[in-house]
């Protein structure tokens, strides 16, 4: 097992021979749509009936024809009677006649014989029952036509999409309340080291709290995931396995952080090696930090190694692990994560042939977006809490001068 780890591949190449191998998502179920939101739809949804249902006004005004008001200006106004006011969440039942307005609110039915909306400004009352119009309405002004949003059978999301809060809002809006998505996968983290302590413990001489499963497990969810925290194993190879195959049978993707670097002490990866076939994809990233990384894959379900350093694990989380919960959600494609173009406020060194991330805070200068590094060693969880993301300096950048363009990944 020794001599194949790190060689090293990109976050890509490690995802793909990963994609490559695993199964199709997990059987779909039926979501409220404020469930659904942030996950993908299962199968297509196509209008079911017309959007909006009916001819109705964009504006506050007066509903009138249009052929009435053609020609009217401030110098010489069209007057037309007003013979009522459309009802709201009501049918519009009392026509317009030549000659005539009708005072209608935005989202109200066009009442009969009405083709246009004159917009309030552009009138003046002579009396409670006159009005003047000092600018024309064409036939169709301010007026949203029944199935101009959506038609029946219009295609309304495809599947593969993920779903966002306007996209639910559409949804809501032709009755469709329930939409198919993938069922959540289920996320294990699984926490190793012998001088780990859970977080609640008092840590003694040469031990730490255990900050990697609070994390991860927050990460999960925020991916759209259930996950669940197995606690911290030793370093031990027969407790971790028993440990790790325990979790392994309950959930639908297995983290074990810490014990995955070339050690006489780190088992993670021979630990994941026997879990199942065909085990390990790829152990070693070229990345910074997160070099130290195993991605497997046992009888279908992923299993990750991650770096036990909390910065490490973090940055591997959002590389690897995430994409991953979104392909078992349904993601037809590895989301595009949220970038800000940012100039650095000082000089970034890099290896060629590595992707480095950097936390950085983010502030406006002058109508700008500057990055400032938050440097620290990795094992070091409170840089990145003084940050607003992440800058990411490509594998053959060689490094950022300061004043010059990057990309931050925003948390």
């Amino acid at each position: 097992m020794t001599s194949a780890l790190f060689q090293l591949v990109t976050p890509a190449e490690a995802l793909a021979r990963l994609f490559e191998r695993l199964p199709a998502p997990r059987a779909v179920e039926r979501v409220g749509l404020t469930e659904a939101v942030g996950r993908w739809t299962a199968a297509p949804i196509a209008a079911p009936e017309p959007s909006p249902a009916f001819v109705r006004s964009a504006m506050d005004g007066y509903a009138v024809r249009a052929a009435d008001t053609f020609g009217a200006s401030e110098g010489l106004p069209a007057y037309l009677r007003v013979c009522g006011e459309t009802p709201m969440g009501r049918a519009a039942e009392l026509p317009v006649a030549p000659g005539e307005a009708q005072l209608i609110h935005t989202g109200g039915m066009l009442p009969p014989g009405a083709d246009a909306v004159v917009m309030v400004e552009y009138t003046q009352p002579i009396d409670d029952d006159a009005i003047e119009v000092v600018r024309p309405a064409a036939p169709g002004a301010n007026v949203v036509q029944a199935g101009e949003d959506l038609q029946p059978g219009d295609l309304v999301l495809p599947a593969g999409q993920r779903l966002r809060a306007q996209d639910a809002g559409v949804l809501a809006a032709l009755g469709i309340t329930e939409v198919e998505a993938a069922v959540r996968p289920r996320v294990g983290v699984l926490s190793s080291g012998d001088e780990i302590v859970p977080p609640q413990a008092a840590p003694g001489p040469g031990r730490v709290r255990d900050v990697n499963s609070t994390t991860l497990t927050a990460l999960a969810r925020a991916a759209g995931a259930e996950a669940c925290a197995y606690g911290v194993a030793p370093d031990d190879r027969a407790e971790l396995e028993r440990r790790a195959r325990a979790a392994l049978a309950a959930c639908d993707l297995l983290v074990i952080s810490a014990g995955s670097s070339v050690s006489a002490r780190d088992v993670t990866a021979d630990v994941i090696a026997a879990l199942g076939a065909p085990g390990v994809l790829a152990h070693g990233l070229a990345v910074k930090p997160g070099k130290p990384t195993i991605a497997a894959l046992a009888g279908g379900t992923p299993v990750f190694g991650l770096p036990g350093n909390p910065v490490s694990a973090m940055v591997v989380f959002g590389l690897l692990v995430a994409p991953t919960i979104a392909r078992l959600l349904g993601a037809p494609s590895v989301p595009e994560p949220r970038l800000t173009r940012a100039r650095l406020t000082r000089n970034l060194s890099s290896q060629t042939g590595r992707l480095d991330f950097v936390p950085a805070a983010l502030t406006r200068r002058g109508g700008e977006w500057w990055a400032e590094p938050v440097l620290g060693k990795s094992n070091l969880i409170a840089t990145m809490v003084r940050a607003s993301g992440m800058v990411r300096i490509p594998l053959d950048a060689g490094g950022a001068a300061e004043g010059a363009w990057v990309d931050v990944e925003r948390f």
